[in-house]
């Protein structure tokens, strides 16, 4: 049920209510208006409690709306975060090959020069 419905049913209700309790007061006007404040009173914290926990459910639904949200964002960025470091790694993995590899071959042949030269 929408809750601004809700609000306006409430206080149709109340005002209703005031209407009717004014024509048919078999009490004086004073204690007919006492009666009056006091049921306002009475409705307007049925009202405000009523808002109050229409707020917070609200409140907890957005928080889960968000909470799901950041658990999806911190998922893309952690993949996203994994999928950078398996890049690196390859880079890092083919610079060393590559560097590793010359410095093998130049050592086999300085090794074979040298005992080229010693022969």
């Amino acid at each position: 049920m929408n809750s601004g419905k809700v609000l306006l049913g409430v206080l149709a209700g109340v005002a209703t209510g005031a209407l009717i309790g004014v024509l048919f007061a078999p009490d004086k006007g004073s204690v007919t208006r006492k009666k009056i404040s006091k049921k306002s009173d009475d409705y307007a914290d049925a009202l405000k409690e009523k808002f109050d926990e229409f707020l917070d459910n609200i409140s907890d639904k957005v928080e889960d709306v968000r909470g799901a949200d950041y658990v999806e964002d911190l998922k893309d960025r952690f993949n996203e975060f994994l999928e950078n470091i398996t890049e690196k790694f390859e880079e890092v993995k083919d610079d060393v090959s590559d560097f590793a590899e010359p410095k093998h071959s130049k050592s086999k042949e300085s090794k074979k020069g040298f005992k080229t030269a010693t022969d």
